[in-house]
């Protein structure tokens, strides 16, 4: 009866049929997001770095103790990972639909931390980190330089330092990712055959800067007990970490014989070597684009601006360079 009550009078039914679609566009505006059902299942997302390490040997080094611990966690569907060739590792685990995603977080936290006396030396110190993340990504944010004035580098660590903490505290943003030029780091090109010469090898090098640029706590001068007239106490302040690359080639890496760091080795101030997949391109009009997609080394502030764009298309540069032992130091933030 009631179907062909409106059957019988077409007009009325279109009348209702419309005012319900515009009540439900009405309500759409105003219903909380905390309503909507969730039909996307929530990701954990397990990340950290190797310095030097190839894909393969992040496979067998920190892949394999990783996802031994983690697989098996509670409410788990699968899990995905990724060993890059710059280092960096990645692993994603997907839980079932309507899993505390806080409690998932602690359950795979607990588990990484008990792979993590089975990690390198240098992962360990990297740090592993364990934060929730959706695999969806909300937007992109484009920088433009007008007129190519400040090249991609710039545009990068300029979005690194003023916008990257501006846009991860905005309501909804879990997390905030900066790519497309690499970060400011202090490079080191090491000479085998000089090294070889002063008997010396890559990781003599490396514990050399590690020891020789850090902070450390001086003391202070007049603490008592003092002898009388002593009215001020005053704190040692020492050089901390080194700022320029003359600081670096001034590095003393063999005692003996008073080795400087600028007799092996070169030292220049460019940004890390860049990924495969990194996005750097140029629009229609010329102008360099750096960009950021809303979903972390710490970046570096240089004295000077502007930097000339390292020419990687130079395949004979690259591939001479890569015979050579490369140490990235990455400055922190200041």
């Amino acid at each position: 009866m009631l179907s062909k009550f409106f059957i019988e009078r077409p007009v009325l039914a279109n009348v209702i049929a419309i005012l319900m679609i515009v009540v439900g566009a009405v309500a759409l505006y105003g219903l909380p997001v905390a309503q909507y059902p969730n039909v996307v299942p929530p990701t954990v997302q397990v990340t950290t770095r190797y310095p030097g390490a190839s894909a393969r040997t992040l496979m067998d080094t920190v892949a394999l103790p990783i996802e031994q611990q983690v697989n098996g966690v509670e409410n788990m569907l699968y899990m995905q990972s990724t060993s890059a060739s710059d280092g960096s590792y990645s692993l994603t685990v997907t839980f079932r639909i309507g899993t505390d995603l806080d409690a998932a977080q602690v359950l795979v936290q607990n588990r990484v931390a008990s792979a993590l006396a089975s990690l390198p030396q240098a992962v360990q110190a990297q740090g592993v980190t364990v934060q929730k993340r959706s695999t969806a990504v909300l937007m992109f944010v484009t920088l433009t330089s007008p007129e190519n004035r400040y090249d991609s580098l710039y545009l990068a660590n300029y979005a690194t330092i003023n916008l990257k903490d501006e846009l991860a505290r905005l309501p909804g943003v879990g997390n905030v990712n900066v790519f497309g030029a690499g970060q400011y780091s202090m490079r080191i090109w090491l000479d085998p055959e000089k090294l070889k010469a002063r008997s010396l090898n890559a990781q003599d090098v490396v514990q050399a800067l590690q020891q020789q640029s850090q902070e450390v706590a001086a003391g202070q001068v007049g603490m008592p007990p003092t002898p009388p007239g002593v009215d001020f106490q005053l704190t040692i302040q020492l050089q901390g970490r080194l700022n320029d690359v003359s600081e670096y080639e001034n590095v003393i890496v063999k005692t003996g014989s008073m080795a400087k760091l600028h007799v092996c080795a070169t030292s220049d101030a460019l940004n890390s070597v860049p990924r495969l997949t990194a996005s750097i391109f140029r629009s229609t009009t010329g102008k360099r684009l750096a960009s950021a997609s809303i979903n972390h080394l710490a970046p570096m502030r240089l004295k000077s601006s502007r930097r000339s764009r390292p020419k990687w298309r130079n395949w004979r540069v690259l591939f001479r360079r890569a015979l050579f032992t490369q140490c990235h130091l990455t400055r922190p933030y200041s």
